[in-house]
């Protein structure tokens, strides 16, 4: 067993590292990691549909896929993340509740009465305080969860806020949960630096022999490899959502109104259809030609729309309506 020291809290950096612990490196391994506010989405979900973009983009949140399947995240650094990486024997079961029992075991010495609840979840009265997900690659299982401590729980509630009416898809959708910091039921008041040296504490004590270190130079390199060519990458964040249809209606300033459908594959826009009792100036069907190849992007879109100039097909409507339907 390698325990890893991370101090990095970039989070495309700390998802790339869960994924040269699974397929590069070679070992069992624990680590214990937090990232700067950051939306973490589930390896098949469809980003747009788990996200508030408006919020997202003005906020200026990272949104990183990871390797695991499950719901959609929100990360600060009042949220801790712990990862188990092992190779597994052919006939060895390991379940949650293996890679689970030392949080439990660190909380019930401090006083909390912590427990497994469902099918991957942490509670304390019910409520909600970690997540967990499971990768494999071969014979490695790669087990992570989510423990909040002090996180800010209004900017979680905020971030994952989206109007599903919008997206329909076959997608793992995230299921909501009542939440709860696990500082708010410490008897004796600790840091969040503290709880993981606790936590660290109890992994030692399980592992005695266990080398404890930061990450090499050259194990560096491979994470930064991979944080470049596929956890910085719009295809890999959004383009490899499933397949989906979008939807959205707007009144426009004329008195009209305008609907757009949209179907997307890989996150690009491969039909356009608007409906409405707006005007048509020029063919609707030849405006829907130019987005389609696009990118389900608003800058991207936003790029479109300048060139093609919306009012010459639609009367009386702005680019800036349009915009407003993507």
């Amino acid at each position: 067993m390698t325990i890893f020291f991370r101090p990095e809290t970039t989070p495309q950096f700390n998802i790339a590292a869960e994924e040269f612990l699974l397929k590069q490196f070679d070992g069992d391994a624990f680590t214990l990691w937090r990232n700067e506010p950051a939306i973490i989405v589930g390896k098949h979900q469809n980003t747009h549909a788990e996200i508030n973009l408006d919020v997202v983009q003005a906020q200026q949140i990272p949104v990183v896929r990871r390797l695991s399947g499950g719901g959609a995240v929100f990360h600060d650094l009042g949220n801790i993340c712990f990862t188990f990486v092992k190779t597994k024997n052919p006939n060895e079961i390991c379940d949650f509740t293996t890679f689970t029992k030392p949080i439990i075991d660190v909380l019930q010495k401090l006083g909390v009465k912590a427990e497994f609840s469902g099918r991957n979840d942490l509670t304390i009265d019910g409520k909600k305080f970690s997540g967990n997900a499971e990768a494999t690659w071969n014979n490695r299982v790669l087990h992570h969860g989510t423990l909040l401590f002090s996180s800010k729980i209004a900017d979680l509630s905020q971030a994952l806020c989206v109007n599903a009416d919008k997206f329909q898809d076959k997608s793992v959708k995230s299921v909501q949960s009542r939440v709860t910091n696990i500082e708010d039921h410490l008897p004796e008041k600790i840091s969040v630096t503290e709880f993981m040296n606790l936590i660290e504490t109890h992994i030692l004590q399980d592992f005695p022999n266990a080398e404890c270190r930061e990450f090499s130079k050259d194990e560096r390199q491979k994470i930064e490899e991979l944080v470049r060519e596929k956890y910085q990458t719009w295809n890999w964040n959004f383009g490899k959502s499933p397949e989906y249809t979008y939807s959205q209606r707007l009144r426009t300033q004329a008195g009209g109104s305008i609907e757009l459908n949209l179907m997307v594959r890989n996150g690009i826009i491969e039909n356009a259809q608007f409906f409405g009792d707006f005007f048509e100036k020029k063919s609707i069907d030849e405006f829907s030609k130019h987005l389609t190849g696009t990118k389900h992007e608003r800058s991207e879109i936003e790029k479109k729309l300048q060139k093609i100039n919306s009012s010459a097909y639609f009367k009386h409507v702005t680019n800036e309506e349009i915009f407003r339907l993507f």
